[in-house]
């Protein structure tokens, strides 16, 4: 199935236990923090707004709404910059001083548990930020044996899940069971590499009888969603359907984790773990309430030591740089990874032909013709594109990390994959 082995650079936060950041004096809450319809303000400038209510919502089916993560008062309702680039809808809050987090606005109780999910605001919070009530709700006929938690965090850098998982496995474990029974499962796994002997132990000590714990071999894009239902199910994916064409469910160990918050206490999805790492003074795993921004955090983290390059939000492999620290945290927010000259990723160049050395082919997971994909797209050829199943393409980034002449290949297959999407939706 391909993929890669790039180093790991795990060893400074995988010990580190999560630990709370500050409450910043002003929170940028982005009113789209996830795949599909942007939400819409519920509130306006000088509302009281307490943790937990709800600050933005919309009616449709592809969305999650957005919770205040503190009490205080709303400054402003304008807009802000994304960690992706987008420029999207944002409340800024200034938070009251001080500020009881143990309180907030519970989800009301209305007996549905996907009703109460999609009222928590809960999506995939691997990265994917897709509605998990979505995901809760599989087309009619496929039906549901195996519901799978991606525990792998196959990122390098990024141990938030990690600490999760060891700090937290009967929360985990707890939101594995409330999925399962939503979508009326058989059967439960939860997958991890096995370089985190220690997280898998901690599962495996509350999973009891009904939940496997499974150690899969190390290696990058382990966690996808794809990749990890073959390496656990031996089941592909057939082109063109979904995931749950072969009867599995993936969710990250964290999207579990907020299931079961706001199934058994009502808690909505208002913060989550980062791992902050690479040249910053204190790298850790911190637990930061959404809006935070990076610049915020940053400082909270001792601030960059050494010559930095690059900050990239996300993992090396799959995240963006950043072009400024102003941006805020958000429900697919895993990671913030301070790079210095010398460690950073190398330079890609948009200049250079390819040699046909075969070398993406061989680590796609999804095996695709990446240097093909890419050459297309760079000639804007669309039709070309899709018809060489780019909407297949994961947008793992292992083929720009083997690429010999540095091509921007991801980036290219990322332009031909948005153009292929948005032709067929037309």
């Amino acid at each position: 199935m391909g993929g890669v082995h790039p180093p790991g650079h795990k060893e400074r936060t995988a010990a580190s236990a999560v630990e709370r950041a500050p409450v910043p004096e002003r929170l940028v809450v982005p009113l789209s923090q996830h795949l599909g319809a942007p939400c819409a303000p519920l509130v306006g400038k000088g509302d009281r707004v307490e943790r937990g209510q709800m600050i933005g919502d919309v009616d449709a089916m592809v969305s999650a709404p957005v919770h205040s993560p503190v009490s205080g008062v709303v400054t402003e309702v304008g807009v802000t910059l994304t960690a992706g680039g987008q420029r999207v809808a944002a409340v800024t809050i200034e938070p009251d001083a001080p500020q009881d987090l143990g309180s907030f606005v519970p989800v009301e109780d209305t007996g549905d548990a996907r009703a109460r999910v999609r009222a928590a605001g809960i999506v995939g919070m691997g990265g994917a930020t897709f509605p998990s009530v979505v995901k809760l709700s599989p087309p009619k006929g496929m039906a549901i044996d195996t519901v799978i938690l991606n525990g792998c965090e196959c990122e390098p850098f990024l141990t938030c899940d990690h600490r999760l998982m060891l700090e937290e496995p009967e929360h985990v474990v707890a939101g594995a069971r409330h999925i399962r029974d939503i979508v009326g499962a058989s059967r439960v796994i939860i997958g991890l590499e096995d370089n985190k002997p220690d997280a898998a132990a901690a599962l495996r000590k509350v999973a009891g009888s009904d939940i496997e714990v499974t150690e899969l071999p190390t290696m990058y894009p382990q966690g996808a969603e794809k990749q990890l239902i073959y390496a656990l199910l031996k089941k592909e994916v057939p082109h063109g359907k979904l995931p749950a064409a072969t009867g599995a469910l993936v969710h990250n160990v964290a999207t579990a984790a907020a299931i079961a918050d706001a199934l058994e206490h009502g808690r909505p999805l208002m913060e989550r773990i980062v791992t902050v790492t690479g040249a910053v003074a204190r790298p850790g795993n911190y637990r930061v309430l959404f809006g935070t921004l990076v610049s915020d955090l940053i400082e909270h983290a001792g601030g960059f030591v050494g010559d930095v390059e690059r900050v990239i939000a996300g993992g090396p492999m799959t995240g963006q740089a950043l072009g400024t620290l102003e941006v805020p945290i958000a429900k697919g927010s895993s990671g913030i990874v301070a790079l210095e000259k010398g460690v950073a990723a190398r330079a890609i160049s948009d200049d250079q032909p390819c040699i046909r050395c075969g070398r993406c082919p061989e680590v796609c997971p999804m095996g695709l013709e990446p240097y093909i994909l890419a050459t297309y797209s760079g000639r804007r050829m669309w039709d070309a594109v899709a018809a060489r199943s780019v909407i297949d393409c994961i947008e793992c980034g292992a083929c720009s990390y083997v690429c010999p002449t540095k091509r921007p290949l991801l980036q290219l297959i990322r332009v031909g994959k948005s153009a292929a999407m948005s032709k067929g939706a037309k």
